[in-house]
């Protein structure tokens, strides 16, 4: 799962899913999706909807899990069962890098037994290559594996059209160049990042976009950037989860004395 219902041609259904994945209303558009479950092909955009929830909020780790079953039950073929794994290694490694459960090997299993089902040209495979290179670079903590793999992601959400995809390869990208002190290319990958993000209306993005993007500014446009990043996570309820200390709190608003006495 990655662009769906961000195109104009899309059917009501998906633009409805969109609107609301988009927002972090993650619950509710599965919830519209659970009378297709029976098609591998919902059961498994569902699944996608519920471990992106876990993934920015920490929680509905059970949920996810027995629509994740549902969807392994329900594939025939190597392109579903193939999804269907790359969406539990996905699982696995949220779990791992929240501090959750350490799934490490899961993850491994599962995006190997995805590699193994999806055919090199399979629509899905870009989507597999970014989610490995998340695998290199946040567990195995090999750059130069995550950047091979980001790359071949990058250049097949290119041929896809895949632009939500393709903001988080710009992302990942620019994260490895600003680790390598190259602040020139990061800044134009998340640059490149939130303007997708932006046009997609891809609201839960934005924050962490506008948060990375400030790392390469000097002041004040840095302390402006985290200042927004902070409103837009506020307004979302504290989403994405591991941004939570690292954006400015404002101060409380004073309270105005009363016109009469209280007591």
């Amino acid at each position: 799962m990655s662009g769906f219902g961000t195109t104009s041609g899309d059917d009501p259904l998906q633009t409805a899913v969109w609107r609301l994945r988009s927002r972090g209303c993650w619950t509710d558009a599965a919830a519209l999706l659970t009378p297709h479950a029976a098609d591998p092909a919902a059961a498994l955009e569902r699944v996608g909807l519920l471990v992106e929830r876990c993934m920015y909020t920490g929680e509905g780790w059970a949920e996810a899990e027995d629509a994740l079953r549902t969807a392994e039950a329900g594939a025939v073929s190597d392109e579903e069962r193939g999804g269907a794994a790359c969406e539990r290694g996905r699982l696995a490694y949220a779990s791992t890098v929240l501090g959750v459960r350490d799934r490490a090997d899961e993850a491994r299993t599962a995006l190997g037994r995805s590699a193994a089902l999806l055919s090199p040209a399979s629509p899905s495979r870009p989507l597999l290559d970014f989610r490995r290179g998340l695998l290199a670079e946040h567990i195995a903590d090999s750059p130069q594996a995550a950047r091979a793999a980001y790359r071949r992601a990058h250049e097949g959400a290119e041929a896809g059209g895949d632009r939500l995809l393709l903001s988080f390869t710009f992302h990942h990208q620019a994260r490895l160049a600003l680790r390598e002190g190259e602040t020139a290319e990061a800044r134009h990958g998340f640059s490149e990042a939130l303007r997708l993000r932006e046009e997609l209306g891809y609201l839960i993005g934005a924050a962490p976009a506008l948060a990375a993007l400030a790392d390469c500014e000097p002041q004040p446009e840095a302390d402006r950037l985290r200042a927004e990043a902070g409103r837009l996570f506020r307004l979302l309820g504290g989403v994405p989860v591991w941004l939570a200390g690292r954006l400015p709190v404002p101060p409380p608003r004073p309270v105005p004395a009363p016109h009469v006495p209280l007591v």
